[in-house]
């Protein structure tokens, strides 16, 4: 029968300072250490803790006064004397720090969806994440787990279940009630560092932003914000894809020497998953006593904004007609709002409509705006730059009326009208009309 013994790896050693060597240069051995095993004493020397040195060198390369050096411990000598008369050239010749960070990765496995909550209730970019969260767990052979933090929010492990998770870990706890950034970034950290998940997606929303910066500062890992796309490549490391330069390319940025990888998707950008009523998993509830009068930020009253009661939340709605430049003043959005009366949806705009002061800027589409997908999205008057592309590409239907047959918004468009909207759309609106009125009549 086959040998089946574990193969004992070869070790690379630990990193240690000599005796008055450090000139105090500003901490880049710590910034440079992947494995946050190097703080600085009052003097600004490195203190390193061999424990949870993984020996990459790496603070030993970025020394600017060679005060670092690599050493075995008796433990890693005895085992580098047993391996010594089986080792081969090609296993001598491995580079120590890629074969640090291969290892340091292989210790990360999982996809986890931050499940973003106020009072209880879970944004809806949370359960879209599910959804694209559980084809990359599929395409790397892992399971999607669910991060629930909060207070009395014990039933939205079982909403994260229906949408696809299978397991949740749930932090449950008064100091959680409202969202600050310290306790919430402290919980995620603690559940990061027991865990260790390969893959954490947030919502790019004002909580997702704000959160998922802190924790990916205190993990010292990347992150990438407002992605469009996610994928999997061959050495499992996820495919972010974003717009970059301004909007002008789509950048597929990939963290592949740190983990965990993260990533903020914006609302909308994701398409909802199946709800499977009943669907079941296994909740891990983790105890973190995190005491009140240690959070220097307290929430003393929630007003709610008065503005939101009127204001148009274009996210949510199925029908758009978009504006832009090509409307050519202000008061020409009328028309647009007696097509999106007659057909019970809401009207958009562009950026160069909103800057121009035309529409206010909760109406505006595109990457500094709003990501939305609607049944059918009617832009008129708008060229198709890639801004305003990325944020409304994703509806099921999209009608264009531009008088220039060869602007850009004509290449996703489903429907495509080269003429003048001011003679199209209200042509349109009589006929929506018109038709209404015969369908009373019978």
């Amino acid at each position: 029968m086959a040998d089946t013994k574990p193969r004992i790896k070869r070790p690379l050693g630990v990193a240690r300072l000599l005796d008055g060597a450090c000139i105090a240069c500003g901490a880049r051995c710590q910034s440079a250490c992947p494995a946050n095993c190097i703080e600085m004493n009052d003097t600004g020397e490195p203190v390193i803790d061999p424990a949870k040195c993984i020996g990459c060198r790496k603070c030993v390369k970025v020394c600017p006064a060679s005060a670092l050096e690599m050493y075995f411990t008796p433990e890693q000598l005895k085992i580098i004397e047993e391996l010594s008369a089986t080792s081969t050239p090609a296993a001598d010749n491995a580079d120590p720090e890629e074969e640090a960070v291969a290892r340091k990765l292989l210790q990360y496995r999982g996809v986890w969806v931050f499940v973003e909550q106020t009072e209880g209730e879970a944004a809806k970019v949370s359960w879209e994440l599910m959804g694209v969260g559980s084809r990359l767990a599929a395409s790397l052979g892992v399971e999607l787990s669910a991060m629930v933090i909060g207070e009395n929010v014990r039933h939205l492990c079982a909403e994260a279940f229906a949408y696809g998770a299978s397991r949740c870990y749930l932090v449950d706890s008064p100091v959680f009630r409202h969202y600050r950034t310290e306790p919430y970034a402290q919980a995620c950290c603690v559940l990061i560092e027991k865990h260790k998940p390969e893959i954490i997606l947030m919502g790019a929303t004002g909580m997702g932003r704000d959160l998922a910066g802190a924790v990916a500062t205190r993990v010292s890992t990347g992150l990438t914000a407002d992605c469009t796309g996610l994928d999997i490549d061959e050495k499992r490391n996820l495919m972010q894809t974003r717009p970059a330069f301004g909007g002008n390319i789509m950048a597929t940025i990939m963290c592949d020497r740190f983990r965990p990888q993260m990533s903020t998707v914006r609302p909308n950008v994701m398409p909802m998953p199946p709800y499977q009523e009943g669907a079941q998993g296994e909740i891990t509830e983790e105890l973190l006593a995190i005491p009140e009068e240690s959070i220097l930020a307290k929430v003393l009253e929630i007003s709610h904004d008065s503005h939101s009661r009127s204001a148009v939340d274009i996210t949510g709605a199925e029908f758009i007609i978009s504006g832009g430049r090509g409307m050519m003043a202000p008061e020409n959005f009328s028309i647009l709002q007696e097509l999106a009366d007659e057909i019970g949806g809401v009207v958009g705009a562009s950026r160069s409509a909103v800057d121009a002061g035309w529409m206010p800027g909760d109406r505006q589409v595109g990457q500094t705006g709003k990501t939305v997908r609607p049944k059918i999205y009617i832009a008129c008057g708008i060229s198709g730059a890639i801004q305003h592309l990325v944020g409304m590409q994703d509806s099921d239907m999209i009608i264009a009326i531009n008088r220039d047959r060869n602007a850009p918004i004509f290449e996703v468009a489903t429907y495509g009208i080269v003429g003048d909207l001011f003679r199209v759309v209200p042509a349109i609106t009589r006929q929506i009309r018109e038709l209404k009125t015969a369908r009373n009549r019978h």
